[in-house]
């Protein structure tokens, strides 16, 4: 039987290389729900080649606009993030591909795990925000959860059917486009250098990010709350191959590890298809095609979003979601030339600095946190016009 799958952010990056994947084996998936924010004329596109059962824009003022392009075709079409949360719940849909950016993808994602969906999980900052929550709120639905992340997804692939305890695992870093530059470099770096990454193609977002090392924050966090573990057991490793994509150490000293090419349609194919391995034509990895493959510890002074992820992974509560809503905000206000690449720390720190704190938050206080460092940051952020 074929497997449903609703694509949450079918135009970004992540979810136009799924529906890619999906193409390559239509014995084996469907395509149920896709969903964009603001990208009307790309999801129209894809609804009229995959011929999703419906068809969501979250900005609800685009709608009309949509419906337009898509009359005629077999597909339903909705608005607004009310609907998002409540299609995911569908019957029809086995597996929920979360891969909207940001705190966006958060209430989706609790929205089909309270249903008891099967989640291919790429939006790491719904993690990020309310791990706790999530993550038992999945345990008592009984709805699995499988990373998309190349490195949370090697993680998962060196512990499936493992018994033994996790001891430490390592997270690779490409290191980004500014590995081994100095302050004075990363004070004149420009929206397209940063842009530039050596390895991945990635969205905007998640590239600016692993620029400044948060992504790698982000995902340290993120691996905290899908694998248990402490602070303590997770290290990150810069690789600037991106071939290893990340190890497990366990109790005895042994490491696994996952190798291949840089590549995002393998894990999301492996999210897709698990428990099995489908064949693919993907290109291999070869050993003597690289010859050397290094390793690093990062550097904390010069890429201080990592330092501070780590502060707030410690922290706890509402912490990680201040630190996440204002990396938003600074990060967009870089790529909109309103913030320097230097001031994206600085922005996230004197944020994490000043927004309260709730130790043990519910739904509600992430919210009104999310809101209220979103406010703070952006106050910030303003204040780099004087300079």
């Amino acid at each position: 039987m074929k497997k449903r799958i609703a694509i949450l952010g079918s135009t970004g990056s992540i979810g136009t290389q799924a529906l890619d994947v999906i193409g390559q084996y239509p014995e084996r998936f469907e395509v149920e729900l896709l969903t964009a924010n603001n990208n009307v004329n790309l999801l129209a596109e894809q609804a009229d080649k995959y011929r999703p059962a419906a068809v969501i824009i979250a900005n609800n003022s685009r709608l009309g606009e949509l419906k337009r392009k898509l009359e005629g075709l077999p597909v339903k079409v909705y608005g607004g993030e009310s609907a998002l949360a409540e299609l995911v719940k569908s019957d029809t849909i086995d597996i929920v591909l979360s891969a909207m950016v940001g705190y966006s993808g958060l209430i989706p994602a609790i929205s089909a795990i309270e249903a008891g969906k099967a989640i291919a999980l790429a939006n790491k900052e719904a993690m990020v925000i309310a791990g706790d929550l999530i993550t038992r709120l999945a345990k008592s639905k009984n709805a699995l959860i499988i990373p998309v992340d190349s490195e949370h997804s090697a993680i998962f692939q060196c512990i499936v059917g493992e018994k033994n305890a996790i001891e430490k695992i390592f997270l690779t870093a490409s290191g980004g486009p500014f590995l081994g530059k100095n302050l004075e470099f990363l004070k004149k770096v420009s929206v397209k250098d940063a842009l530039n990454h050596p390895n991945w193609d990635m969205g905007a977002k998640i590239t600016i990010d692993s620029a400044t090392l948060m992504n790698k924050g982000l995902e340290a966090i993120e691996a905290k709350w899908l694998f248990g573990l402490k602070p303590s057991q997770i290290e990150i490793v810069v690789h600037p191959q991106s071939i290893v994509h990340s190890l497990v150490q366990f109790e005895d000293g042994s490491v696994k590890a996952q190798l291949g090419l840089p590549d995002m349609k393998l894990p999301i194919l492996y999210a897709f298809s698990y428990p099995e391995r489908l064949k693919t034509q993907f290109p291999r990895f070869s050993f003597t095609d690289y010859p050397s493959l290094t390793f690093e510890s990062p550097d904390t002074e010069r890429f201080r979003n990592l330092q501070l992820a780590f502060e707030a992974m410690f922290a706890g509560g509402t912490v990680p979601c201040t630190m996440n809503a204002a990396n938003e905000v600074a990060v967009e206000a870089f790529l909109y030339n309103r913030a320097g690449f230097l001031d994206i720390p600085e922005i996230v720190e004197k944020t994490m600095h000043r927004v309260s704190r709730v130790r043990h938050p519910s739904l509600d206080d992430f919210q009104q946190c999310d809101r209220e460092s979103r406010v703070i940051a952006g106050e910030l952020v303003n204040t780099l016009k004087g300079r």
